[in-house]
């Protein structure tokens, strides 16, 4: 009878154990479950996530369900195993001492570090069959572990902390990034991470940071004779050209492609009735940031708009498809681009175009090139030298060594640069590096 009585011991100490690895294991499957995918499956109806979702609704009683659960259960084990001690050795101290700590080391090795491994391991897996019994031990034992959660939040209180409001929870747009670049990097092509991040930097990028530069822009000026014109709209590569009389503060519409074909092909065209096809134009302030600029493109049914500074001076154009690659990236081939602004040199070093966007430089070179000041590598090195460079010299820019080596009509035309660490830049003269400082 006794033997039986002991292997009934023993088989309640297993079942104990059992029931602590359940504790352990669910409650760090439960903590470990990625949020976001969890609100996905609830919204595909998966009853786990629905589960799941409710108990950590309220973590504090959730945590109280787990605590009391393991604390009691653990105490019930030391219990058992001093009292399967006493069966077997008697009352000897040397016994009761090592049935303890091999009750312990059980405890440490079976109902803690393994569940809970699989748990972080296996969230959903544990969590979703855990939160069944989970939801109704929260039920069962709610009046307990409400008087213990609200006992435990005074002392909270009476120790100087307060609970955080649900705005901490809320991500920074620094957290999402970290999770589109670590957390689904396994996930998601590389292509798509850089779709997200970009549309992520869309709200430090405004207008006057993508615009075609007012030198750049090609458009119709009614001045010009009808020849001028034709031979203008037989040239171009665009497919909206701003009208203007004169000067380009002058706008007066915008003309479609399509609307210039109509009118090439009339027996007598004129310009009043080139006039007729044009658009009305629209502005916009150069400091508009690209989400509201995108948001109010669609609102106003328009691709392109003419951007104007504080004083009402045109200084540029923007085209939908400029704030859409700064999304996606380059997605169409553009037939001025046959002569490009960067020639990459044998050496390792690049001769650049003045007129090179800083921001196009950065990403086609993978350079880091400052971009919140002037647009241009023209305006940037002319804003580091303070004055018009008359010559052939250098200077160093964040990192990174420039050579200028023509300039004209007051602009910087051509430029030499390299990264300072660049292969090539080994092979440059004394005489060359000597210029840098």
């Amino acid at each position: 009878m006794e033997d039986n009585s002991l292997e009934y011991l023993f088989i309640a100490l297993f079942v104990l154990i059992l029931c602590s690895a359940f504790f352990s294991g669910s409650e760090t499957a439960m903590l470990s479950l990625n949020r976001f995918r969890l609100r996905h499956l609830a919204k595909q109806r998966n009853r786990g996530a629905i589960r799941s979702i409710a108990l950590l609704a309220s973590p504090g009683r959730l945590i109280g369900v787990v605590l009391i659960g393991s604390t009691v259960i653990n105490s019930l084990v030391a219990t058992l195993a001093t009292i399967i001690a006493i069966r077997i050795w008697g009352n000897d101290d040397r016994y009761i001492y090592a049935a303890s700590l091999l009750v312990t080391f059980l405890l440490l090795i079976f109902a803690e570090m393994t569940p809970k491994t699989i748990g972080a391991m296996y969230p959903e897996s544990i969590a979703f069959p855990s939160s069944i019994i989970l939801r109704w031990l929260l039920k069962a034992m709610h009046p307990l572990v409400w008087s213990m959660s609200a006992i435990s939040a005074m002392f909270v209180r009476m120790l100087g902390f307060k609970p955080r409001d649900s705005a901490h929870h809320h991500l920074s747009q620094d957290e999402l990034r970290s999770i589109i670049v670590d957390e689904s990097s396994r996930q998601l092509p590389l292509q798509r991470q850089n779709i997200l991040l970009n549309v992520l930097d869309l709200e430090k990028v405004t207008v006057n940071d993508i615009m075609i530069p007012r030198n750049d822009v090609a458009g119709i000026n009614l001045d010009h004779d009808i020849d001028d014109i034709m031979q203008v709209l037989l040239n171009v590569q665009h497919t909206r050209l701003p009208v203007y009389n004169g000067d380009l503060n002058n706008v007066v519409g915008m003309l479609h492609m399509r609307n210039a074909a109509r009118w090439m092909q009339m027996e007598h065209p004129n310009k009043a009735e080139l006039l007729q096809l044009a658009d009305e134009a629209y502005f916009v302030p150069e400091s508009t940031a690209l989400p509201t600029q995108l948001v109010n493109f669609q609102k106003n049914r328009k691709r392109m708009a003419i951007v104007v500074d504080e004083y009402g001076v045109v200084i540029g154009v923007i085209t939908l498809e400029d704030i859409l690659e700064e999304i996606v990236g380059n997605f169409t081939t553009n037939l001025s681009e046959e002569t490009p602004e960067i020639y990459p040199q044998d050496d390792g070093t690049y001769v650049l175009d003045g007129s090179t966007s800083v921001r196009e430089l950065n990403r086609a070179l993978h350079w880091h090139l400052p971009t919140d000041g002037p647009k241009t590598l023209n305006g940037l090195l002319m804003e580091e030298l303070e004055s018009i460079p008359d010559n052939q010299i250098g200077l160093r820019l964040n990192g990174y060594c420039a050579e200028i080596l023509q300039t004209t009509d007051n602009q910087i035309k051509s430029v030499r640069m390299w990264a300072a660490s660049s292969p090539g830049s080994d092979d440059l003269s004394e005489m060359q590096a000597n210029q840098y400082d």
